[in-house]
């Protein structure tokens, strides 16, 4: 195998596309600061158990494990940056109110979990922790939409759920755990004749509302469905008047609601939700998830701070591919030279925040990543004298 041929799904990234991740990059960390969202930066790795206590053992298959030469520990390599936030607000950080925290970093994945995914995501992230209450839930989908509104991305779709509904479907009868992961596994397929199988010895109210949880996705219309449907408890009416307040108060989004969606069960703990918009790079039509988020309280638990916990991420790569591209960055084309004149000119447009392509000699053609639409050069009227003039204009005359 040729030295220079790397993992199955695993990219470089080019200038063209490194840069336009860059601008994205700096564009929602900005739009988060303007939340009051602090930055942190977890390391790439530390030890294995840090990174798999409590919630996070879910990423277990998805975490490359190697061992530290200086302690002989096992080390891992984050799958996911949350279990890491989560230690900073318990154990560094330790603030009694709210802390609002963002990120962004690379995470490496043993495997993908969907067709042409990379198993190195630059995730994005923000999170809310020691709130509670519906503001913090509904302020993390408004950032969300606003880190994608900044991103480019338009006609966007939420889609939401909560994992409540299932926990009170399910909560008048004991089941083991393979059989509650059977039954996940049923409803996230909408696998109606699985389901009456599985719930053959149900009691009947339960068996008639786990199969009746397929049907019911749609606007939010389907929260009066499930209330006229399922039988009432304290949780179920909860959770449906929860995303109902928060539909009403989504603004600007297309909701929809999914009361079967299962994914992350074992990792959020209420709300879950996804926010959908239609590629606008040719596969109009096709519906791609850009960020996902939800209530995780029990995420700070095992590093001994149960705190309120709700965030959302979203993968850089996946959203760039998805934008369309941004045009060149316009910049000034000067000649290489020791000139002491030449080299002072260029020094003083690169302090004032211009971009300076020096074109080396035999290669005056060969800018790709900038719109060189101006060029300096050579003041006729002062041999020591250097002024920028647009090439535009010139080619005009």
């Amino acid at each position: 195998m040729s030295a220079w041929v790397l993992p199955d799904h695993i990219a470089d990234v080019l200038p063209s596309e490194a840069r336009h991740i860059e601008e994205l990059r700096r564009g929602l960390l900005d739009t988060a600061r303007g939340y009051g969202y602090e930055l942190v930066m977890p390391p790439l790795l530390e030890h294995l158990e840090s990174l798999l206590t409590g919630t996070g053992e879910a990423l277990d298959l998805q975490t490359f494990k190697l061992v530290d030469q200086l302690s002989g520990r096992t080390l891992g390599l984050r799958a996911d940056s949350t279990p890491q936030v989560a230690r900073i607000d318990a154990h560094l950080l330790n603030r009694h109110g709210v802390a609002r925290l963002s990120y962004c970093g690379p995470v490496v994945h043993t495997r993908i979990d969907r067709p042409l995914a990379s198993r190195e995501p630059l995730q994005f992230g923000a999170e809310i922790y020691g709130h509670g209450g519906l503001e913090a839930d509904l302020e993390v989908i408004e950032l969300a939409q606003a880190c994608l509104r900044d991103a480019g991305v338009n006609q966007l779709q939420l889609d939401m759920a909560d994992v409540r509904v299932i926990d009170a479907v399910l909560s008048p009868v004991p089941l083991s755990v393979p059989m509650v992961l059977q039954i996940h596994a049923a409803l996230a397929a909408k696998d109606v004749a699985e389901l009456e199988v599985l719930a053959r010895d149900l009691p009947p109210a339960v068996r008639h509302d786990l199969c009746a949880l397929p049907r019911l996705f749609g606007d939010v219309g389907v929260l009066d469905e499930a209330r006229q449907t399922l039988q009432p408890s304290a949780e179920l009416h909860a959770a449906l008047n929860n995303l109902q307040w928060l539909a009403e108060h989504a603004r600007g989004l297309d909701v929809s609601i999914d009361l079967a969606d299962l994914r992350g069960y074992a990792y959020y703990t209420g709300m879950r939700f996804a926010l959908f918009s239609a590629c606008q790079q040719g596969r109009t039509g096709q519906s791609i998830e850009l960020a996902r988020g939800g209530r995780y309280d029990e995420v700070g638990a095992v590093f001994g701070r149960k705190r309120p916990a709700v965030g959302f991420s979203l993968d850089l790569k996946e959203l760039v591919s998805t934008v369309s591209p941004r045009a060149l960055e316009a910049a000034i084309r000067a000649p290489w030279g020791m000139d002491t004149s030449l080299r002072e000119a260029v020094a003083a447009l690169r302090l004032q925040g211009h971009t300076v392509v020096c074109v080396l000699p035999g290669h005056e053609h060969e800018v790709d990543e900038f719109h060189c639409d101006r060029e300096l050069v050579q003041d006729p009227a002062c041999a020591n004298a250097w002024t920028v003039r647009n090439i535009q204009m010139e080619t005009r005359k």
